[in-house]
């Protein structure tokens, strides 16, 4: 959802075909031996050289990357001791090698692209190039991979790279492990030491406190478990486990640095690092509530620990954000704006809503309770979230997804990757993500082999197509950057965005076009308010797609890819209007249009044809939504009430929230008796309704004053729906301001 598509655009869509006809082509060569032509050294060589360009590009080099998925193929789920060693030279092209493995032993150092690529040798001295997707963030920094790093890779898929050139590619985290250059499996050729027998623990200890300086936790994680495995004394094998879930906690293995911080408390149920580290861990997977009891634990017994105090402040405002859903939304923005990526330590508010089944649709998210319009539903931190700066483009790259079809640009192949790694450093989280709609992909329905978890970065992949939503950096931003661009004040367009994520319960949230519900962003938070009143066990909707500015013969809208076509009573209305209505809408909706861009124009003719217009609709707006007449409806609003006439400013300010679906009473002119404003029906929620609402609050100022203040409320509440807080409101909205919609050209 708001993501950026470009599978039908011209040139990717000839980029698309030319993969497919790449992978057509390789697939010809499946079986084929895959030792390399060339000499070691020339492939050295060769690799060196390429790195070499890649890392000096040229000043026109488009700094737009690509990255090809293959088709699909499964995770192995082999036991280790169930597959048999393979070596380079028996390897075929186009070929998964199942019931094998690979011993391997990079020579050159990471080169990391689309994937981390190097080239890696076997004990017979032969050369291949590995490529290792979903592991740059792994295989970067102090723990980059170094030459001389040993890897096992399970079930190897030798394929014909898009240079011509063979490789093995490495798609899922599980198929492939580093090995400790201590292990039984290395050949002593490959080894630094020639024997381990004489280190202890304590030695193992001091190596992994320096690989620890150094930053390199995978390096000190091997070391400290390789301590662990050597009897150590009592207090040894504390020091040894403190130290690994540290270690663990810096890799974000969160549940196993618990697991060792539980076995440390089994032995010394005080220990003040084990109940700080079993605090973090917690929190780190945001459970808070069980962070908090620790932490008190830890209080209780250690008071002077100052830095345990302010994590546990920090554990109980989350905690309590968990359960109130009170947010200091301008720090968060505040917060938003400074952080790079925008991640914001805050805890997740679940409403009155609760996942339900649907009638045709699956599942859906319903409510709980009776809600009113502006009440917050939820606040949601994302489970995984891949930011793009709009100035800057390191991290854009094409997606090609051939299963699919599909081309998109963004920041999915990062996000691809921070989920495949999360799930596989904490397996527990796996079974709540592969809940999430996949379509017709089928997972191999095995959770761990040989005490490891197994992670389908192809089914990551597609969880993330059918559920991710492309997101802003704040949607007050685009807010403003709408109501800043006055000409096209009234257009709401299909906005796509770069920065990607996924938030798990939002993604039960149905499509319709007839939406109840509005989705916006702070940094990585969604917040998603009821836009409008809903009684208790209504199934909560937004749009996928806006059909705002849809032409009518575009509905229904084809949502193909989440398996369905929107049914609802905007849909089906325009399905049955008759081709006649369809054309004269189109015809007196462009014949309005030319007229409205006009510096001179005849209002009295616009009037006249928005008559016209209203008349190719036969069911009422409250019933269904009068699409083609809300912008017109709004720009008169404007321009009459920019032109002192607040009568006809008032009457075409409610013609345009009622065409949107609004019921409104007592806001004609003349009035009835003194009756206050109010909405009895809220409609569909767009971003020039707040501005429209200023409009009717500036008219009233002079008709009828009592009813200014009630309008600006109204306002405030749709400000709060669209961008999802109202703490800003008075920075970006006054009625002092010199536009009529009361919009402050400096909001900032």
């Amino acid at each position: 959802m708001d993501t950026y598509d470009v599978s039908n655009v011209p040139g990717y869509l000839q980029y698309l075909e030319n993969h497919k006809n790449k992978l057509k082509n390789a697939r010809a060569l499946k079986g084929q031996p895959a030792m390399p032509q060339k000499s070691r050294d020339e492939i050295l060589m060769q690799f060196m050289f390429r790195q070499m360009m890649k890392e000096t590009p040229s000043a026109c080099e488009e700094s737009l990357q690509s990255s090809f998925l293959p088709p699909a193929y499964p995770p192995s789920i082999a036991s280790f001791n169930d597959l048999k060693k393979v070596m380079i030279k028996s390897l075929c092209l186009e070929t998964h090698h199942r019931g094998r493995y690979l011993l391997l032993r990079s020579i050159t150092k990471t080169h990391n692209t689309a994937a981390a690529m190097f080239l890696v040798e076997d004990e017979d001295d032969n050369v291949f190039i590995l490529q290792l997707y979903n592991h740059n963030q792994e295989l970067s920094g102090a723990q980059i991979l170094k030459k001389g790093t040993i890897l096992l890779v399970k079930e190897p898929y030798v394929k014909v790279m898009v240079d011509g050139e063979y490789g093995i590619r490495v798609d899922h985290p599980s198929d492939v492990s580093f090995v400790p250059q201590f292990d039984h499996l290395v050949p002593l050729s490959w080894r630094d030491r020639v024997s381990d027998a004489d280190e202890d623990a304590f030695s193992w200890k001091v190596e992994g406190s320096e690989y620890f300086n150094q930053n390199d936790f995978r390096s000190a994680i091997q070391c400290y478990s390789k301590g662990l495995e050597t009897q150590p004394s009592p207090e040894l094998l504390v020091i040894l486990q403190l130290n690994r879930a540290l270690c663990l906690l810096k890799n974000h293995c969160f549940e196993a640095a618990l697991e060792d911080v539980e076995m440390v408390l089994n032995l010394s149920e005080k220990s003040e690092k084990g109940l700080f580290r079993k605090a973090q861990a917690f929190y780190q997977l945001r459970m808070f509530k069980e962070s908090c009891e620790t932490h008190a634990i830890l209080a209780r017994h250690y008071p002077g620990n100052t830095a345990a105090a302010h994590e546990y402040q920090r554990a109980l405002a989350r905690l309590a954000e968990v359960e109130n859903g009170k947010y200091e939304f301008k720090k968060m923005i505040l917060e938003a704006k400074k952080r790079r990526p925008p991640s914001l330590d805050r805890g997740t508010y679940i409403g009155p809503i609760a996942v339900k089944q649907t009638e045709s649709r699956g599942r859906g998210l319903f409510t709980t309770a009776a809600v009113k319009a502006g009440d917050l539903l939820l606040c949601e931190k994302a489970f995984a979230h891949a930011f793009h700066n709009g100035d800057e483009s390191q991290n854009l790259r094409l997606l090609i997804d051939v299963d699919m079809n599909k081309a998109t640009i963004g920041t999915q192949p990062e996000l691809i990757e921070t989920i495949s790694q999360k799930l596989y450093k904490n397996p527990s989280l796996i079974p709540g993500f592969v809940d999430l709609h996949h379509g017709t992909y089928e997972p191999v329905g095995v959770k761990e082999v040989d005490n490891k978890p197994i992670v389908d970065s192809f089914l990551v992949e597609r969880i993330i197509v059918l559920n991710s939503f492309g997101c802003p950096l704040l949607s007050r931003a685009i807010h403003i950057h709408s109501m800043e661009r006055v000409d096209d004040l009234t257009r709401s367009s299909n906005r796509q965005f770069h920065s990607v994520g996924i938030w798990k319960m939002a993604s039960y949230i149905n499509h319709s076009c007839m939406s109840n519900a509005r989705r916006s962003f702070v940094g990585d938070m969604m917040i998603v308010r009821a836009s409008m009143d809903l009684p208790a066990d209504t199934e909560i909707t937004f749009w996928y797609k806006t059909p705002l500015d849809c032409d009518p013969k575009e509905l229904p809208l084809d949502l193909q890819q989440w398996g369905f076509t929107c049914d609802c009573a905007l849909c089906q209305d325009t399905q049955n209007a008759g081709r006649r209505a369809l054309s004269n809408r189109v015809k007196f909706l462009s014949e309005v249009e030319t007229l409205l861009k006009k510096s001179m124009m005849n209002l009295r003719v616009v009037e006249n044809l928005l008559l016209s217009l209203a008349g190719t609709y036969r069911r009422p707006a409250h019933e269904v939504p009068r699409l083609a007449l809300y912008p017109s409806y709004l720009a008169l609003a404007t321009i009459y009430c920019s032109s002192n006439k607040p009568k006809k400013a008032v009457q075409f300010g409610l013609l345009c929230l009622e065409s949107l679906g609004f019921v409104i009473k007592g806001g004609n002119i003349p009035r009835a008796s003194g009756a206050p404003l109010c909405v009895e029906k809220w409609g569909l929620m767009t971003d020039g309704v707040v501005g429209c609402w200023m409009t009717l609050c500036r008219a009233y100022q002079e008709l009828a004053p009592d009813l200014s203040p009630q309008a600006e409320g109204y306002a405030r509440i749709s400000y709060k729906i669209c961008v999802g807080e109202d703490e800003t409101f008075e920075q970006t909205y006054s009625t002092l301001s010199h536009r009529t919609d009361g919009f402050l050209v400096t909001a900032k």
